[in-house]
């Protein structure tokens, strides 16, 4: 009866294998900065912090969604950098190139705005341990939302949406990225799960509204879904910003478990990853075995196109 379901036929293209992983056990440091208008600051401070967290043990880290300024549709253009145009046209990227380098740590470098011709985007850049800049995540979903007489916002008004899912190969295992309203979308996440990660890295900055509701209901969602570790990372509150995030860096197992979080305020959090974790959530509840390909399909647009 089981074969008659056909779950291998509920990913399409079927999932890959989970892939072996350059190691299994690690420290991850999460950095809940906090963010002011002075971009030089921002970038240093952002440094110090990367630098506190690796010499915790960190051999990856994670900054929090738009970290070189601050978040409104009039300060991305102000702050916006050409990430590929070289490190003097994006001092942010060339601070986290030369630190994951030096410090030989994986970086998932939060976001910037990105300048890209004449369109403006929401972007994380991943750095290996040579400070090669490993892959680029351009938001995809756009945080255009109005619940009335709490909060209106319309990232739409400035940047574009980002056109790939991002899975990227490092020395701390198959990551995939995603951007603050990115992990609403559980679609995206089980992509990546279907990819193979291991751990999704979602920088946001949840607001005062969504926050308490949603933050940490969403990250277990997802990694108790799809059985892999889900790690987030915001920045600190600041109560005087036209924008005010909800803070609560976390890092879930892959059993929806709160592994560690924090409160609001500054700080680096620190966490230890062990992926065989997966494989053994995984023996304990098999969904990949008993999902029913007969019934319903995800479809990876990209993969079975390519």
């Amino acid at each position: 009866m089981a074969s008659s379901f056909r779950p291998e036929q509920a990913r399409v293209p079927p999932a890959v294998q989970l892939p072996a992983p350059p190691i299994s056990q690690f420290k991850i440091g999460l950095c809940q900065l906090s963010v002011t208008a002075d971009k030089a600051r921002n970038i240093a401070h952002a440094r110090k912090a990367i630098e506190e967290a690796a010499g915790k043990g960190a051999k990856l880290v994670v900054l929090p969604e738009i970290w070189n300024g601050p978040y409104s549709n009039d300060s991305f253009p102000v702050y916006a950098e050409d990430i590929d145009a070289g490190s003097n046209a994006s001092p942010s990227t060339a601070m986290l190139s030369e630190v994951a380098r030096a410090l030989k740590i994986t970086i998932i470098g939060g976001s910037i705005p990105e300048r890209c011709g004449d369109k403006l985007y929401n972007t994380c850049c991943v750095f290996d341990t040579d400070g090669k800049l490993k892959a680029k995540h351009r938001k995809i979903h756009l945080f255009d939302i109005d619940i009335p007489g709490k909060i209106t916002f319309q990232e739409s008004k400035t940047l574009t949406a980002g056109e790939t899912p991002t899975v990227v190969d490092t020395e701390v295992g198959r990551i995939g990225i995603g951007i603050c309203y990115d992990i609403r979308f559980q679609e995206l996440a089980m992509l990546y799960a279907a990819r193979g990660a291991h751990l999704i890295c979602y920088p946001g900055a949840f607001n005062m509204t969504t926050g308490p509701l949603h933050w940490e209901l969403l990250q277990r969602a997802r990694a108790a879904d799809n059985q892999l570790y889900v790690a987030t990372c915001s920045p600190a509150r600041d109560a005087g910003a036209g924008y005010i995030a909800w803070g609560h860096s976390t890092l879930v197992g892959p059993f929806g478990e709160v592994l560690v979080t924090t409160e609001h305020e500054e700080a680096i959090v620190m966490a230890d990853i062990d992926y065989t974790a997966i494989e053994q959530r995984r023996s304990f509840l098999p969904l990949e075995k008993q999902r029913r390909g007969d019934l319903y399909q995800l479809v990876d647009v990209l993969r079975l196109n390519s």
